[in-house]
């Protein structure tokens, strides 16, 4: 079967990964600090992450390139100290021993840009969003290890932790992986299990019985706009709201229809590491994710979606009609 021994050493990173944001959330996000509004928890769980997925990748993977959304710089010089030893304390309590050095250049792994340094081998890299969803995971909600395989500008794989959500049963952690033509698959973020469970987008036929849902943080998305393209869909059920890439897992198991992220302005683009992974998995169960435009996603140029503006992910049964009332509003 293609891509198995990536798809073991992804989810095994992710995994690993997703006991470093629990152990940094459970030891530094306290009610002092949210008073505060202290992000330094989260900035600590970032560099950790970050550093354990590309010290995995880059035992099983020498050659391949990463694109990841953080760089070490933040993390050299005398006034970084504090921070850069809580990363390398909380790096070590999962993998082992590691100097700073080590987990320094484990972060710095994160900084290929394809569109400056020139195509990776074979064009194939990994991207890497180590937790996306800042503000859900200070609030104790909603956030997500997100990594994916990316060859000749398509996502082949992807996997997609999910520390804080439930499965049906109350379980809390879930785990999604999809592989291109071979589906998307839902297991228990902690333990071992490679195998997992099929999971499939929802079989709603009509926009007026389908629930949509979009981002916490009403700066990530324009939700008047997303008010008004329901209103045309004939949507009457409360949007679900939820943060980072879990929106994206909410589709492919049928929590939600549809996905809005419209674009906030004219000049923004989408960052890669922000979509590939949750992408592969919402198209793999069954769905569609596209642009604002109906345009496929361009994963071919560098740290951004350079030719897209804005996401729209549905079950596939009405995208056409979504991206038509989505364009009817934004133009």
């Amino acid at each position: 079967m293609a891509y198995t021994s990536e798809l073991m050493v992804a989810v095994a990173a992710v995994r690993d990964a997703a006991k470093v944001c629990r152990k940094v959330q459970a030891a530094l996000v306290t009610a002092q600090t949210l008073e505060k509004k202290d992000k330094s928890p989260v900035t600590v769980a970032d560099f950790a992450s970050q550093a354990v997925v590309c010290r995995a990748l880059s035992v099983a993977f020498p050659n391949d390139r990463v694109v990841g959304e953080e760089g070490a710089d933040d993390l050299n010089g005398v006034e970084a100290t504090s921070l850069r030893n809580q990363v390398v304390q909380h790096t070590a309590e999962v993998v082992g021993e590691a100097t700073a050095d080590d987990v320094l250049n484990w972060i710095d792994r994160g900084g290929f840009d394809p569109a400056r340094q020139g195509p990776a081998p074979r064009k194939r890299y990994w991207t890497l969003d180590p937790i996306d969803g800042t503000k859900g995971f200070l609030r104790g909600e909603q956030y997500a290890i997100a990594l994916a395989l990316i060859e000749e500008g398509k996502v082949v794989l992807g996997v997609l932790g999910c520390p804080n959500l439930e499965f049906a049963d109350g379980r809390l952690g879930c785990l999604f992986t999809a592989v291109r033509g071979q589906g998307t698959k839902l297991m228990l973020l902690d333990g071992e299990d490679l195998a997992g469970t099929a999971v499939s987008v929802d079989a709603v036929l009509s926009t007026s019985e389908a629930r949509f849902c979009e981002s916490v943080e009403s700066g990530h998305s324009k939700q008047d706009d997303a008010a008004q393209i329901a209103a045309i869909l004939g949507i009457t059920a409360e949007p679900y709201r939820i943060d980072s890439q879990c929106k994206y897992a909410a589709v492919s198991r049928g929590d939600a229809s549809i996905y809005l992220r419209l674009p906030t302005s004219a000049e923004y683009r989408e960052k890669i590491w922000d979509h590939a992974a949750g992408a592969i998995v919402v198209e793999e169960a069954g769905g569609v994710v596209t642009d604002a435009t109906g345009e496929p996603l361009d994963f071919s140029l560098g740290r951004t979606l350079a030719n897209n503006r804005g996401i729209i992910a549905t079950n596939g049964h009405f995208h056409e009609e979504v991206v038509s009332a989505v364009q009817s509003v934004i133009g």
